[in-house]
């Protein structure tokens, strides 16, 4: 996907009240992409743009952005469109602007992405994917976007394949990703399907992030769901597991920590988080070997890390709880 010139231009199509961390946050990945390459006298693999319906249009933050160039009539040079995200009392009114910006997108984008060899690419943020929607870009599409508007997005595109829970989704021209910083992650993928793994994870230190997240990934992860409850013992005990899933806890030993009954432990759970401690401690347990297996541990020592002992027993939970096998995460991501 790389021009003649060896670039690739990033248009980011912004909107009113467009998320300043959508912008930035993915912006600041592909500068530091190009500044790498520039220390190497490496040919700098991205043009940053930014462009709008107006020339200057305001963020989420009330920060205006202002120079921003017209919507192009066509895309001239290879283009990744960047649809960045609105907040959530923004992104049911389809004003003029955004009416105009599906448009655009439609126009210029629909043709392109029909070509699975296009050198161009559509990447959504957060509510992006809506905007790609009305402008008929994610039909018959495997695709995300934030959990809290993935019903809408079923609405607006019936025919698109809409994935829960994950980070960031890759089908061909179109990427698409969930809320806020899974737009860093995503740009991270990309960046390393353009430049490489060296040069993202060079990014990913530079950028603090302190775990580069795949497209296999949960976009909620065990560690943080269920937890907007208001009940402390109930959080006492999540933290526990949370701290330690490799330790051999049972329920006797939770309820002690909570200073209730096994019963009464089972019924907290059950009413607050929607699932047995047990059950809560095994998916953590999961999502801790998932990760190990996928930074270069063994089946076996990945088993070990996450508490399950034995690598048969977390084979057994893996195929309980997602099918196939632990093997299955050393695997490339696609």
């Amino acid at each position: 996907m790389i021009g003649r010139n060896g670039t690739v231009d990033v248009l980011f199509v912004i909107s009113p009240h467009s998320l300043l961390l959508d912008i930035a946050g993915p912006a600041e990945a592909f500068r530091l992409a190009n500044l790498h390459r520039a220390e190497k006298r490496q040919p700098q693999p991205f043009r940053l743009r930014f462009a709008g319906p107006t020339a200057a249009l305001s963020t989420s933050v009330g920060l205006t952005l202002a120079g921003l160039e017209p919507l192009p009539a066509r895309l001239n040079a290879p283009t990744w469109t960047v649809l960045v995200g609105q907040p959530n009392a923004h992104v049911d009114h389809v004003t003029s602007a955004i009416a105009d910006i599906a448009q655009w997108l439609n126009r210029t984008l629909h043709q392109h992405l029909i070509d699975e060899d296009s050198p161009h690419r559509l990447v959504t943020i957060c509510s992006g994917a809506l905007l790609a929607a009305r402008a008929g870009l994610l039909h018959r599409r495997r695709c995300t976007t934030h959990h809290d508007m993935l019903d809408t997005l079923r609405r607006l595109e019936r025919h698109a394949h809409i994935l829960d829970n994950r980070v960031f989704v890759v089908d061909g021209p179109v990427a698409s990703s969930a809320g806020v910083t899974a737009g860093i992650d995503l740009a991270l993928h990309l960046i390393a399907l353009q430049c490489g793994e060296a040069l993202a994870a060079s990014i990913a230190t530079d950028m603090v992030v302190y775990l580069r997240r795949s497209s296999r990934d949960p976009e909620m992860s065990p560690f943080l769901r269920n937890r907007r409850h208001t009940h402390a013992a109930v959080h006492k005990v999540q933290d526990a597991i949370a701290a330690e899933p490799e330790r051999s806890w049972d329920m006797p030993e939770l309820a002690a920590l909570a200073h209730v009954t096994e019963r009464h432990l089972l019924r907290l759970f059950t009413q607050h988080v929607g699932e047995s401690p047990m059950s809560c401690l095994q998916s953590i347990r999961l999502e801790r070997a998932r990760q190990a297996i996928e930074h270069g541990d063994s089946v076996t020592r990945a088993a070990e890390v996450a508490g399950f002992g034995t690598s048969l027993n977390l084979r057994r939970a893996w195929k309980r709880q997602w099918g196939g096998s632990p093997r299955d995460a050393q695997l490339p991501a696609q």
